[in-house]
């Protein structure tokens, strides 16, 4: 499959489109004095959503976010949008890259795109960086992951522009409605536990607590570590799923994909996360307990967002099983999920009855 070509005509001969076109993206960098000659380009992160790109040419290195090649649900990897919540809270109190420059003419690259500041540090996902892997710097990580999020639910959203950036009420119904009918779009094959789970989550929605900005995918391995120690959380990615709602939501989904000794493995999201197994870092109840400190909102109706969560993950990666299905990707991730779809929703149920 290839990914990167030098001009539109290389492109247009291209039976799957490109991801990256040289020669009109240097044009554009130009045009915004993000450096001169030849583009140098590779992916990075995970890449099982919008895909990330660094970024070479003379003067400096950059970062570039664009959607995956179609199909695509309904309103899904609306990076534009992620760009304008990154710009709007860029002078706040949380941890983002800044956004650079942003294009909707997909005449460009082949969609809309985004560029924004490289920041040092490393992304935690399979391994530890060795000056971090000791139980106390373990530990640490874990508590720079709470404290992010209780930053991200603290900002004035009102103040940094973002009113109609998402509807502050309805947030948990509309959730489930909208995952309902993604559902539908994204099924491959008839998955009982995620009808149940449906179901229960309709009858079961909690009153929620004052509106903030949720981040939607927050976890470990959408955060950036800065060099040196101690740890020191320095940028959270991965922002496409952001909007104004329910900020349990996000910590319903940290605590339900946080691995913990003990925990099942091959379920494709503790697949994700299973550093966390390690000794130093706390238990799910001990980042519940440290965020509810530090936030102040209470913790009782936890167990509801943290079905939504998983129940929200399968719906979501169905959607990408389908893509490997249809041949637009060949992301090996996406292979687990003939079985690890029905996993998670199982999983969702576990907790939704006590489990």
């Amino acid at each position: 499959m290839t990914a990167i070509v030098d001009t539109p005509e290389e492109a247009a001969a291209l039976e799957l489109a490109p991801l990256l076109v040289r020669r009109p993206l240097e044009a554009f960098l130009d045009e915004r004095g993000l450096g001169s000659g030849p583009v140098e380009a590779e992916t990075v992160g995970e890449g099982h959503s919008n895909i990330t790109y660094l970024i070479r040419r003379e003067a400096g290195e950059w970062v570039l976010r664009r959607p995956p090649r179609p199909p695509l649900p309904p309103s899904a990897h609306d990076v534009l949008r992620e760009a304008r919540l990154l710009t709007a809270i860029e002078d706040a109190d949380v941890r983002t890259p800044r956004v650079l420059a942003t294009c909707d003419d997909e005449s460009v690259i082949g969609a809309p795109f985004y560029v924004m500041e490289k920041v040092e540090g490393d992304v935690i996902t399979a391994e530890i960086p060795a000056r971090l892997d000791t139980p106390a710097q373990r530990e640490r990580i874990a508590h720079e992951l709470i404290d992010a999020l209780v930053e991200i639910h603290a900002v004035d959203w009102r103040a940094a522009g973002l009113e109609g950036y998402g509807k502050p009420t309805g947030y948990l119904e509309r959730q489930v409605r909208r995952f309902s009918g993604l559902w539908e779009h994204n099924a491959t094959r008839p998955v009982p536990e995620v009808d149940e789970a449906t179901e229960w989550l309709r009858a079961n929605v909690p009153e929620s607590p004052p509106a903030t900005i949720v981040h939607g995918d927050y976890r470990l391995g959408n955060t950036m570590f800065a060099p040196g120690t101690p740890a020191r959380l320095v940028a959270i990615f991965d922002w496409e799923l952001a909007t104004i709602g329910d900020p349990l939501a996000d910590l319903g989904y940290l605590t339900a994909t946080y691995a913990q000794p003990g925990d099942q493995e091959g379920t494709p999201l503790f697949a994700l996360g299973a550093v966390t197994t390690r000794a130093g870092f706390p238990t799910r109840d001990a980042l519940i307990a440290r965020y509810e400190e530090r936030s102040g909102r209470s913790m009782s109706d936890l167990p509801w967002y943290q079905t939504l969560a998983l129940w929200k993950s399968a719906v979501f990666l169905e959607g990408s099983y389908k893509r490997l299905l249809a041949g637009t990707t060949d992301d090996p991730f996406f292979k687990l999920l003939d079985e690890g779809v029905p996993a998670i929703a199982r999983r969702a149920l576990g907790i939704a009855h006590g489990g």
